[in-house]
């Protein structure tokens, strides 16, 4: 792998990246529940844990639900995967006070489930690409609920399955320089 930190960090998050190859081999109930265990126990502001996960088994007529949610694009792909999952949050504490962390405490919660995959030696791949209406539906999302990603999970597959114009995109991408986002002291003019 080519991809090179700046700093030392654990290879794991050099290893974690978002492939779209996948075998089309069946994930267990188990292995899901595996990396919702690792979601479960990510960090989050007053300990309120906002995230919630709607999960479908590929073979199960509720996959087909979630997939029929996704656009086309996402959707030639995902057929393979071994199951696919919906990231939602609740939006307010108790007595209805507005939940002003939720989405970071989501994501905090979406990276676990990404690094627990990666160490499974499992394709675990965030998508923004889905109907949101369509993907409430399929999973009977509560209404009270902000709906974040769609995430595809299955064993690696090979990238020749996969057609021509995602082929060519299956590579681990590089990231920004910390010097792009991070600034000691205050952030620049601009």
């Amino acid at each position: 792998m080519s991809r090179r930190a700046e700093h030392e960090i654990d290879s794991l998050f050099l290893r974690r990246w978002s492939p779209r190859a996948m075998s089309g081999e069946p994930l267990s109930r188990e292995e899901v529940l595996r990396l919702l265990e690792a979601a479960r126990w990510a960090p989050s502001s007053a300990n309120q844990q906002p995230w919630r996960f709607a999960f479908a088994l590929a073979g199960t007529p509720a996959f087909g639900c979630f997939l029929d949610a996704l656009v086309a694009g996402n959707r030639v792909w995902c057929v393979r995967a071994g199951a696919l999952l919906m990231t939602a949050s609740r939006t307010t504490r108790g007595g209805g006070k507005p939940n002003h962390t939720h989405a970071f405490d989501t994501g905090a919660a979406w990276m676990s489930l990404a690094l627990q995959g990666t160490l499974q030696g499992l394709v675990v791949h965030a998508m923004a690409g889905f109907d949101e209406a369509q993907a409430r539906a399929a999973a009977s999302i509560p209404s009270d609920l902000a709906i974040h990603c769609m995430i595809a999970v299955g064993r690696p597959g090979r990238p020749e399955a996969l057609p021509e114009s995602l082929r060519v995109r299956e590579t681990p991408s590089d990231r920004e320089r910390v010097s792009a986002f991070a600034f000691e002291d205050r952030f620049p003019p601009g």
